[in-house]
């Protein structure tokens, strides 16, 4: 599949529910199997178990902070492809996650989500925050689209998009 074939009007949303989550959990192990692969300490079963152990940390943390946010799943005519949550707060906009099943990345669908989220932070004249670990190869993808590091946190970067510094930037 390349960038050409898909068709952005067949992408639709809907909200997560409890019924996704085993597609959820397959989604997050997709983005997670080869980093943790990469140790070489686990067995399947052992790499299995851990990332179920981190899925539900991550969801009770999401739980915990962010209680009002918005999940959604992303789907390509009517199918699941992916996962969006974002965090709508009174100062910003807080992208919590984005994730694509792999046949559905480096197709330009994670920059035409970004495009709208970025127009939505034009709009209401937020700045947009996410994290993102130093090896995500989504951070090739903000860095492209202007997003500035305000702060380093180990093993993750805080990346900000701020509609007033794009209006000024040359």
């Amino acid at each position: 599949m390349s960038a050409t074939t898909i068709d952005k009007t067949a992408i639709t949303f809907r909200s997560v529910l409890p019924a996704d989550e085993e597609f959820l959990y397959q989604l997050y192990h997709s983005t997670r199997v080869e980093e943790i692969q990469a140790w070489g300490q686990f067995t399947p079963q052992q790499c299995d178990a851990f990332l179920k152990q981190q899925f539900q940390a991550q969801t009770t943390h999401y739980d915990t902070h962010y209680p009002e946010a918005e999940r959604q799943i992303i789907l390509l005519n009517g199918e699941e492809i992916g996962r969006l949550y974002i965090f709508r707060g009174d100062r910003e906009i807080r992208l919590m996650d984005v994730a694509l099943l792999p046949d559905y990345r480096q197709q330009g669908i994670g920059t035409w989500l970004m495009g709208n989220l970025i127009a939505e932070a034009t709009r209401t004249n937020k700045p947009i925050t996410l994290h993102v670990e130093h090896f995500n190869p989504a951070l090739r993808l903000y860095q492209r689209l202007g997003f500035q590091v305000i702060e380093d946190l180990g093993i993750y970067l805080k990346m900000e998009w701020n509609p007033v510094s794009e209006a000024i930037a040359p």
